[in-house]
């Protein structure tokens, strides 16, 4: 694993909730994934999560599929299509009925820990991890979760995470054998996007982290996420698309920009930030708009951030491994309150180890509990 980047352990599921992968019983059960990066410190902050999935949310819908040609909205026009559609979007995120965090719940009833993380890990909407490369089951997979979702008239989250040399032959690796494989995984996974609103966060690590390959694999790929991204906008214009950011103690603004542009990120419907890191909310608000400023594009792009362990900001240390002292942020939403802030989500899973409280990717009740029970939010 590189210092900087943020692997996510990959076995094949979801680092907020289940797994597309499948895990031997015939289910769609994510297993949560580690993956983190680390940075300097960052200032503690702000207000207490909430402790159910209920009024969580507010309007975020997709923008029309993106055609070619130059910008020629104004801002103000922009914004007030994004206002119209934000007005539209279901308000409220879609929780899965099964990850490992309600397992244990339901496994351990009489624990004295199990209603701090029934109510406030396992009752909230998470994200749902696809990670195995095979393509024959993946559109299945997918459309299990959205039609689960679009029965409740909620947004699910959906984390593909296959694209080839994945992590950089750290913790995480795996992915498809080559592009070619991975252009076909994609087409499978958005024949399940369904016709519904559903927020996709593109392949973490793989734009920020991509410094471990050469050039001309590297715009290979950035052609392949770009692609991704109309792949799924033809399959259900309602997916709101989002792009690898990294986070704020990472690449300077500019930079991450740079590689974003290179892999067409402006044509969608923005980036995403923080994925299993710590950074605290307020630095990644900053971060991301300087981002999408130098990104340029549309004046409604916009930014989700993942706030599922950054309540206490980054460990002083740089410890990115299950570090201490974290706690869980803020509660997954679609309102925000924020300019250009769409969403923060939990993208992973509290409780899922990194690797150092126990084997990566599974769940751990202590540190689940650690992390919930201060319920401070970032």
């Amino acid at each position: 694993m590189v210092v900087a980047a943020s692997a996510v352990t990959g076995i094949g599921t979801v680092t907020g909730v289940l797994s597309a992968l499948g895990d031997g019983h015939g289910s769609d059960r994510a297993r949560p994934e580690a993956r983190h990066r680390p940075a300097p410190a960052s200032p503690p902050a702000v207000p207490p999560p909430a402790t159910s999935e209920r009024g969580t949310s507010a309007p975020v819908t997709a923008k029309p599929t993106p055609t070619p040609g130059p910008v020629t909205r104004t801002p103000a026009a922009a914004r007030s299509e994004r206002e119209q559609r934000l007005g539209a979007m279901s308000p409220l995120l879609y929780r899965h009925p099964d990850s490992r965090a309600q397992d244990w719940v339901r496994a351990h009833p009489d624990d004295p820990r199990a209603a701090v993380i029934a109510s406030r890990i396992a009752e909230q909407p998470a994200a749902v991890w696809f990670t195995d490369p095979g393509t024959d089951t993946v559109a299945a997979r997918v459309r299990a979760v959205t039609a689960g979702a679009a029965a409740r008239g909620r947004v699910p989250v959906l984390v593909p995470y296959a694209i080839p040399d994945r992590d950089c032959g750290g913790a995480s690796q795996g992915g498809a054998a080559d592009l070619a494989a991975y252009d076909a995984w994609i087409d499978a996974f958005a024949e399940g996007l369904g016709s519904g609103e559903v927020i996709v966060i593109l392949e973490p690590d793989s734009i920020a982290q991509s410094d471990c390959l050469t050039e001309a694999d590297r715009a290979a790929r950035f052609a392949s996420l770009a692609r991704a991204g109309r792949v799924m906008k033809t399959a259900n214009p309602q997916a709101r698309v989002y792009y690898d950011a990294g986070h704020s103690g990472w690449h300077p603004p500019d930079r991450q920009a740079a590689l974003l542009r290179q892999a067409g990120a402006a044509s969608f419907d923005g980036i995403f930030s923080n994925v299993s890191n710590f950074r605290a909310t307020a630095d990644e608000i900053a971060y991301d708009r300087q981002v999408l400023d130098a990104l340029g594009g549309p004046a409604d792009l916009g930014a989700v951030i993942d706030t599922s362990r950054n309540g206490n900001g980054a460990p002083p240390d740089g410890r990115w491994c299950d570090p201490p002292g974290r706690k869980i942020g803020r509660a997954p939403n679609l309102t925000t309150g924020e300019a250009r802030i769409d969403a923060y989500l939990w993208v992973k899973l509290p409780g899922a180890s990194d690797g150092c409280k126990g084997p990566a990717g599974t769940f751990d009740s202590s540190y689940a509990y650690e992390l919930a029970r201060g319920a401070s939010g970032s």
